[in-house]
């Protein structure tokens, strides 16, 4: 068999490699924040916001988001039914009801129509996220949260790079976070942002993130029980690194996608990530939806592709369906009996997207996929 095509991966240059180093040996004792800073600067610049602040994961950034909101007990938080565990489990953290509501199945983001049917009066804020590199609508969002006085948070964990009508993720809510896991568009190993224009909720986050101390205390005098979620100046390091590479990498990113939607243009029983025309699409993940008449869930896709030293990613599964959730029917209430996310959770599939693709791997895999999908 030939060798296994990895689902994802990154690019590391020598410039990553020589900033981790510098920070290994420099960024200490007074210097120890100077990468954090630079990264954050250069973040926050590029995604136009005034605040950006660097921590371990993008689930801190929710976290803190729905605490600086002052989100909690007898709160109801709308999400979408289909995405990954992350972008829902913060809602749990702090007390709140995560409602679960119907996703487009064109672009796999939350449905503002389907986010209308879910408001009570318990409803405090809306968690939209931009599937796959794929963004969502973010300006009937914004009127529906801003006619309810709800708060925003965009989960852009997964479309750095990505922009809707010239403006990039993460800057459509009242915060947005970002995820900079090894598999991201954008790497530090692990690691997360998280970026707001908002002056409070941006000083409650700083207080939140270091165990309730306000920035800059030296005393240890803690004003409240808060969190321990910093990013680490290593990781910072090669964070600055990538980000002063993005172009390039998202560029990358979509040659990736450009060579499969070539090779798989001829099939109508296929549906790749979508791209409306106001709408740059960072194509994190090359996604895969297949024709149900074809007869293989995405497991079963999965396992055919591995069998052929393919690796791949399931679709993420309706959040009512998992057992994290089961206790939890009253979720679910607002969906109807079979939502428009259903077909994509259940017969969608994540294909090889790294940086280590070349034409001749995406060859392979759509040679492959033409032999299953008959």
């Amino acid at each position: 068999m030939a060798d296994l095509i990895p689902v994802a991966g990154p690019w590391i240059t020598q410039r990553e490699v020589d900033y981790a180093a510098d920070a290994a040996a420099n960024a200490w004792n007074e210097n120890h924040n100077i990468y954090n800073t630079r990264f954050e600067t250069a973040f926050a610049d590029y995604v136009g916001v005034k605040h950006a602040v660097s921590l371990p994961h993008c689930t801190a950034g929710i976290h803190l988001s729905l605490a600086a909101f002052g989100i909690g007990p007898g709160d109801e938080v709308i999400v979408p039914e289909v995405t990954w565990i992350a972008s829902v489990a913060p809602v749990v953290y702090v007390g709140a009801e995560p409602v679960f509501a119907d996703i487009d199945p064109v672009t796999w983001c939350l449905d503002p129509a389907s986010v209308e049917a879910c408001l009570t009066d318990r409803t405090k804020a809306i968690i939209g996220v931009d599937l796959y590199g794929s963004m969502a609508d973010w300006t009937q969002l914004r009127k529906i949260a801003e006619a309810r006085n709800l708060y925003l948070l965009e989960d852009a964990a997964e479309a750095v790079g990505s922009r809707l009508d010239g403006l990039a993720a993460g800057s459509f809510g009242d915060t947005g976070v970002f995820s900079f896991h090894g598999s991201k568009s954008l790497v530090t190993g692990e690691g997360g942002m998280l970026v707001t224009d908002d002056e409070e909720v941006y000083v409650r986050v700083m207080s939140l993130r270091d165990h309730g101390r306000p920035p800059k205390d030296r005393f240890f005098l803690n004003q409240e029980v808060g969190f321990k979620y910093k990013m680490s100046a290593l990781q910072a390091a090669v964070g600055l690194a990538q980000v002063e590479r993005i172009d390039e990498l998202i560029e990358k990113k979509r040659q990736i996608f450009n060579w499969y939607a070539d090779q798989l243009g001829e099939r109508s029983d296929i549906w790749l990530n979508a791209e409306p025309e106001n709408v740059h699409n960072s194509y994190w993940m090359v996604t895969i939806v297949t024709e149900a008449a074809i007869g293989l869930n995405k497991f079963q896709l999965m396992k055919a592709l591995e069998t052929r030293g393919i690796d791949s990613r399931p679709f993420f599964s309706r959040l009512s369906q998992i057992p994290a959730f089961a206790d939890r029917p009253e979720s679910a209430r607002f969906l109807p009996e079979v939502p428009q996310g259903a077909n994509a959770a259940e017969y969608g599939v994540n294909l090889p997207s790294g940086y280590g693709m070349t034409e001749e791997k995406v060859a392979r895999v759509v040679s492959a996929l033409n032999e299953i999908l008959v």
